[in-house]
């Protein structure tokens, strides 16, 4: 299973969360602690915002493996923004090891990653696609899953029309999980779905954690938040500074994994969404389809 994270607050580098930290992106894409499979080799990819410069995120990915790319490793510690995103993979079984297939996606001014699987995507994948818009259907480049369940969130961004920013951005995902639940039931599909399903505009974020109803709830994939005040890397040792209260919170790491070895790291609860509003104000609200 892939590993991933996405950083709101300060401007920080981009090396701050994906090369430096003692378990940083690099290190889970050799190393996974609670991942299916150790090693996510797969291909890489990251997303930064500039927004003085563009509404949209830059994106950076390879098929390479983190470790090895050294226009990453140069990129780094240069690569300054107070929204970033970092992505590892681990190819789903059956398919292909292409740069379109890795992650993060982008449409308009959202970025967005995916951890885990559509169960029996192949059964259903040519019913969801001919229920998709056009808009949502040429948005799709690669093959994954992940892809898909991304046009499924914008056919449900664009239905929402007029809804206030934030509620908006919750309520899409979670039309989007419920809408690929529907699949996945009607094909009969007994195997769970895994949505570790990341999405920011630049200065909000929903970080979901979803299992299908029915399976055990500790087969969820890991997910982690960590809020603070502001947060640093020297020397190889990341640093959140705590905040005295919730209105000093102006700050937050969410992994797939910590990246760092300390016990401040809070893991999110099973189909739970971590969201995080442009005052950086966090709840964790339960996912409703």
């Amino acid at each position: 299973m892939c590993r991933f994270a996405l950083y709101l607050g300060p401007p920080t580098t981009l090396g701050s969360l994906v090369t430096q930290p003692e378990h940083s992106i690099i290190r889970q894409s050799l190393r996974s602690d609670e991942g299916i499979e150790p090693l996510n080799g797969d291909g890489f990819g990251v997303g930064w915002y500039r927004p003085e410069l563009s509404e949209g995120p830059a994106v950076f990915k390879d098929l390479t493996p983190a470790w090895s790319n050294a226009n990453l490793l140069n990129l780094a510690p240069v690569t300054v923004s107070s929204c970033i995103l970092a992505h590892v993979r681990s190819a789903t079984p059956g398919l292909p090891v292409t740069r379109l297939n890795c992650h993060p996606f982008g449409w308009g001014r959202f970025a967005f990653m995916h951890n885990g699987h559509l169960a029996g995507f192949h059964s259903y994948v040519r019913r969801l696609r001919s229920g998709l818009s056009d808009e949502a259907y040429r948005l799709i480049q690669g093959s994954t899953d992940s892809e898909h369940l991304f046009a499924l969130f914008v056919d449900a961004w664009r239905a929402l029309e007029g809804t206030e920013e934030m509620p908006r951005m919750v309520r899409a995902l979670a039309e989007a999980i419920g809408r690929s639940e529907e699949f996945r039931r009607s094909a009969g599909i007994e195997e769970p779905s895994l949505l570790n399903l990341a999405l920011t505009d630049g200065s909000r974020a929903v970080v979901t954690r979803w299992i299908s109803p029915g399976a055990r709830e500790e087969r969820a994939n890991s997910l982690y938040y960590h809020p603070g005040r502001c947060y640093t890397c020297e020397a190889g040792v990341g640093r959140m500074e705590p905040a005295a209260d919730a209105v000093e919170e102006q700050a937050v790491i969410i992994a797939s994994e910590p990246l760092t070895h300390d016990a401040t790291w809070r893991r999110v609860p099973p189909n739970h969404a971590v969201v995080v509003s442009e005052e950086v104000d966090i709840l964790v609200v339960p996912i409703v389809i």
